[in-house]
């Protein structure tokens, strides 16, 4: 006979059941937030890269990439970006992946399916580092430098249009405009860029921005933000360019000095002639170099016979040589020498190959430096073998140079080759730029 269940029974049973139910739902609520708040959505307030939604709803932070491919005139480096935004503020770097291979493009000008090699190698790089979800949303750039732009026309486009069916067959976002060679000025305007953003100023209105100077192997640069209405009115034309950047507008003091980078100076000083072969074969001399010294000298795939002079002190005649070919050719803006400067490149090589700076770490130097080191190395280069033939030149203009730009003796460059573990190119001011641009043409549509 089937017992019958006391009133007691059914009323736990009831809230047995009642909690279980509770319970149950709970967990599944529970679990849908978890799944909302961790699976990757994909944003498109920045067009050209992707993004993903790190944290809470109320504190999600942007995720995002850039590809940077930088042809000079002494090798072709990628760099991939990584760029996080928290809302409502500029975005922040958080990561960055480095390559460099030799030579550089202009190198393949006589064999250009030569170049797609290293450019696909270097593309490999990028795949590698970015997650394969970004990669269709991230924009693929490459600018040449100087190298390319000391090209005749016709084979320097031939060198691109290799590069954009490579970067074509990429997954990458390419856009018409991916590959192009930099005038000198957006490569300055893109170096001011890194600098300021790299040191907050670009985040922060009302802070001093920071002077760049750079100096690479066929041209240099130069660029600050002016305050006094006197570098505007006196600037030439082609000194001043607009820049803008998170809804503001920058007026630059830019410019740069194609043939005065280090390795055409080098040129111009020996007495050649960019492009072309000594006529007949003549050996160049220098009073720039050692007394007695002969030897050979490859620039832009030419090989000079090179030496130096019978006898006689170096540096004077030296500067001399370098005064007559920077003559007339640097404007000298006066705001420069009130204004903090960084400076990069070759200026950073020089510095450590003296000691005037620890070649890791970067370090302070004044103008006054480059002319005592160029002195002494001038004085003592036929003594000290191991040093480059080129060092006692190479200083020796650099000092001129700085001079040249505005600089008293007295003002100090701050050198270095990172900030916060970033190479301070103007790679980065140059993608980040690209990724601003491609935002406000979104905004316009």
């Amino acid at each position: 006979m089937r017992k019958i269940p006391s009133h007691g029974s059914l009323r736990m049973t009831r809230v047995a059941y009642l909690l279980g139910l509770c319970v149950g739902l709970f967990i599944y609520v529970a679990y849908i937030k978890w799944h909302q708040a961790s699976a990757p959505q994909v944003l498109s307030s920045i067009p050209g890269a992707a993004h993903i939604p790190v944290g809470s709803a109320a504190h999600a932070h942007e995720v995002f990439y850039g590809i940077m491919f930088d042809a000079g005139s002494t090798g072709t480096r990628v760099h991939v970006f990584q760029f996080a935004r928290p809302p409502g503020e500029t975005p922040t770097l958080t990561h960055e992946t480095f390559k460099a291979l030799k030579p550089g493009l202009s190198a393949y000008a006589d064999d250009v399916e030569k170049s797609a090699q290293g450019i696909q190698e270097l593309l490999d790089v990028a795949k590698q580092d970015i997650p394969f979800d970004f990669w269709k949303a991230t924009p693929l750039v490459l600018k040449a430098t100087a190298g390319l732009r000391l090209l005749p026309g016709e084979k320097a486009q031939r060198l691109l249009q290799k590069v954009k069916e490579v970067f074509k067959a990429s997954p990458f976002l390419v856009g018409e405009d991916c590959v192009s060679i930099m005038n000198g000025t957006d490569e300055g305007v893109s170096a001011w860029i890194t600098i300021n953003f790299l040191t907050g100023s670009l985040r922060a209105p009302g802070r001093s921005s920071v002077g760049m100077l750079d100096l690479g192997g066929g041209s240099t640069q130069i660029t600050f933000l002016p305050r006094a209405k006197g570098t505007l009115e006196a600037s030439p034309p082609g000194h001043l360019t607009s820049l803008q950047m998170f809804n503001r507008t920058y007026r630059l003091y830019s410019h740069s000095y194609l043939g005065l980078g280090l390795m055409s100076a080098r040129l111009a000083i020996l007495g050649g002639v960019e492009g072309r072969p000594a006529k007949d074969g003549k050996e160049l001399v220098s009073p720039c170099l050692s007394p007695g010294f002969r030897g050979e000298w490859e620039h832009a795939e030419i090989t000079y016979r090179i030496s130096g002079p019978k006898a006689g002190r170096l540096h004077e005649p030296c500067a001399s040589r370098v005064s007559e070919v920077l003559q007339s050719k640097v404007h000298r803006a006066e705001e420069a020498g009130h204004v903090d400067f960084y400076a990069f490149s070759y200026y950073y090589d020089l510095a450590a190959s003296v000691g005037l700076i620890d070649a890791e770490k970067g370090g302070s130097v004044s103008v006054e430096d480059f002319e005592i080191a160029a002195k002494y190395v001038c004085r003592t280069l036929g003594a000290q073998p191991h040093h480059s033939p080129f060092l006692c030149m190479d200083l020796t203009y650099v000092s001129l140079l700085l001079r040249e730009f505005g600089f008293p003796g007295d003002k100090v460059l701050k050198l270095t080759r990172k900030i916060d573990n970033v190479e301070t190119s103007w790679a980065l001011g140059a993608i980040f730029h690209y990724i601003d641009a491609l935002n406000r043409q979104k905004s316009a549509a």
